[in-house]
C-alpha cells in the first residue's frame, strides 16, 4: 500500500496538498501579525483585516493554481516561503502607513504584489521549458546592459536620493537595475556553460594557488569594468556589488578554480578604493561607514527627523544611526508589532524595513525572517544540485546566489557591517521594481525545480500501468 501511495504518478498530487496547506499557515501568520498590530495600535482589530486577508490568500490561490498546472513537480515549499516573507513585509507597511510615516502605502504594496503575481504566472505559463534561455544568452546580456546604462540617458534618467538609478515613463519611476540583473544571470549561465572548459585551464602557480592564464582574464575585467562604472557614474554600490559578486561566484561554480574568487575580490577592492580616492561621492559613502557618529556626517537630529529633512548631511549617516538606534530598542524579543518607533528611521518603508522589523520584533524575529531566506536559498541551491544539465544547475545556482547576495548586502548595510548600498529587502520593502523581478525570479526556479524533479516521461508511463493493473 505504501508503494502505491509513494508512485510517481501521486506524488504530485501529495506534494500539491501539502503545499495548499503550508500556503494558508503563511496567510494566517500573516493575518495573525496584521491583527496584532491593529490591536497595539488602536485596541481593536483593523477595519480592512478582511479586505488584506482575502486579496492575499486569493492572489497565492491564484499563484497555487497555476503552479499545480503548469510546473507540479516544482519544490513545494518556494511559493509558500514567499508567501510568508512578502506577506510579513506588508504587515510592516501597514504598520508604518498607520504610525504615520510619509510615503508608506500598504495598498500599493499589494498591488503591486498582485502584479508580481501575474509575472509569476505568466513565466510560468509562457516559459515551459527553461532551457530555450540558453539560445538567448546574448540577447540576454545586450539586455541586461541596456538595463544598466538606461538610467544615464538625459531624456528617461533620474537622480532620486542622490543615486541615478531610475528611469522615469509615464509618470511611473523604474529601476531597471532590478530586472536586469536576472538577465545578466541568464547570461552569465550560457557563457560559462560556453566557455567553462577554457577559463578552468590553469596557468602559473603561485603559492598553492593555480592562476588562470592571462588570456583567459577578459570576460571578468569587463565585467569588474561595467560593475565600477556603475558605482561611479549612478553611484550604486549596490547594483555594482550584486553583478560582479554574481559573475564570480557562477564562474568559480563552472570552474571549481579558487584563484577566481581571490582574483575578483582583489579586483572589486582596489577598485571601489582607488574610486573612492578619485571621486567625492564613492569616498564619502566609505568614510561614513568608517565612522558614522561623526556630527559632520549625522547632521542635527532635531532637523532630520522632519520628513523629509531639510538637512542636507541627513542623507549621510543619520539614517544608518537611527536605524542602529532602533535595533538596540528591539533587543532580543522586540517592543511588539505597533509597539515601537520605526517612524524615526527614515525610509523605514524601503531601504530600512529590516532595521523597523527589528524594533519591533527584536533579534529573534530578525532570525526567524533569515532563516526562512536561508531556506528559499537552499531550495534554489538544491534545484541546482538536482537539475540534469550544466546550464540548469548554473543558473539554478545564480539566481540562488544573488537572492542570498542581496539579502546579505542589505543586512549588512543596514548594521553597518559594510558600507550602504541603497538595495531593499526583496519581497518585504515597498516598491514596485524589485518585488516584480524577484517574483520573476522565483517563477524561474519553480520551472528549473519542475524539470529538475519529474521524473522521466517512460518512468510516469511505466508506473501508470502498474497502478491500472493493481487496481
Amino acid at each position: 500500500m505504501s508503494e502505491v501511495s509513494d508512485s510517481p504518478v501521486l506524488m504530485p498530487a501529495k506534494r500539491r496538498g501539502a503545499q495548499l496547506i503550508m500556503l494558508a499557515f503563511a496567510v494566517v501568520i500573516v493575518m495573525v501579525a496584521y491583527a496584532n498590530v491593529g490591536l497595539a495600535l488602536d485596541d481593536k482589530i483593523p477595519s480592512g483585516m478582511l479586505t488584506y486577508g482575502l486579496s492575499l490568500g486569493g492572489l497565492m490561490l491564484a499563484a497555487y493554481l497555476v503552479l499545480a498546472k503548469f510546473a507540479p513537480w516544482a519544490d513545494p515549499l518556494l511559493l509558500p516561503l514567499v508567501t510568508l516573507v512578502n506577506g510579513l513585509g506588508l504587515v510592516m507597511i501597514y504598520r508604518l502607513e498607520q504610525g504615520g510615516q510619509a510615503g508608506a502605502s500598504a495598498t500599493n504594496q499589494l498591488i503591486m504584489t498582485a502584479v508580481g503575481v501575474i509575472l509569476f504566472s505568466v513565466t510560468l505559463i509562457v516559459l515551459r521549458d527553461h532551457r530555450v534561455l540558453q539560445r538567448l544568452t546574448y540577447t540576454a546580456g545586450l539586455i541586461g546592459l541596456l538595463l544598466l546604462i538606461s538610467p544615464m540617458t538625459p531624456v528617461l534618467g533620474k537622480e532620486i536620493n542622490g543615486a541615478r538609478i531610475w528611469i522615469s515613463v509615464g509618470g511611473f519611476s523604474i529601476q531597471p537595475a532590478e530586472f536586469a540583473k536576472i538577465a545578466l544571470v541568464i547570461f552569465f549561465a550560457g557563457y560559462l556553460v560556453a566557455k567553462r572548459d577554457v577559463l578552468a585551464l590553469a596557468g602559473r602557480r603561485l603559492l598553492f594557488i593555480d592562476l588562470p592564464r592571462a588570456r583567459d582574464l577578459g570576460p571578468v575585467l569587463i565585467t569588474w569594468g561595467v560593475s565600477i562604472g556603475v558605482l561611479v557614474m549612478q553611484k550604486d554600490l549596490g547594483s555594482s556589488l550584486l553583478l560582479f559578486g554574481a559573475f564570480v561566484i557562477m564562474l568559480y561554480v563552472a570552474t571549481q578554480r579558487t584563484s577566481w574568487v581571490l582574483i575578483g575580490i582583489l579586483l572589486f577592492v582596489g577598485g571601489a578604493y582607488i574610486a573612492g580616492q578619485i571621486f567625492s561621492h564613492v569616498g564619502a559613502r566609505f568614510d561614513v561607514w568608517l565612522d558614522p557618529t561623526n556630527e559632520i556626517y549625522y547632521g542635527n537630529a532635531a532637523v532630520c527627523l522632519q520628513n523629509p529633512p531639510a538637512d542636507p548631511m541627513c542623507s549621510k549617516s543619520f539614517q544608518t544611526m537611527q536605524g542602529l538606534f532602533g535595533f538596540g530598542a528591539g533587543g532580543i524579543l522586540g517592543t511588539g508589532l505597533g509597539q515601537g518607533h520605526p517612524k524615526l528611521i527614515p525610509l523605514a518603508f524601503s531601504d530600512f524595513i529590516f532595521a523597523a522589523t527589528g524594533e519591533e520584533l527584536g533579534l529573534t524575529g530578525l532570525m526567524a525572517i533569515l532563516m526562512i531566506y536561508a531556506l528559499i536559498v537552499q531550495r534554489g541551491l538544491r534545484t541546482s544540485l538536482a537539475a540534469r544539465d550544466p546550464y540548469s544547475k548554473l543558473l539554478a545556482g545564480g539566481l540562488s546566489f544573488i537572492l542570498a547576495w542581496q539579502v546579505f548586502i542589505i543586512v549588512g548595510g543596514v548594521t553597518n557591517l559594510i558600507p550602504l548600498t541603497g538595495l531593499v529587502t526583496p519581497f518585504m520593502s515597498q516598491g514596485g521594481s524589485a518585488l516584480l523581478a524577484n517574483w520573476i525570479l522565483i517563477a524561474l526556479l519553480v520551472r528549473m525545480s519542475d524539470s529538475a524533479r519529474r521524473p522521466p516521461p517512460q518512468a510516469i508511463q511505466n508506473e501508470g500501468l502498474t497502478q491500472v493493473f493493481q487496481r
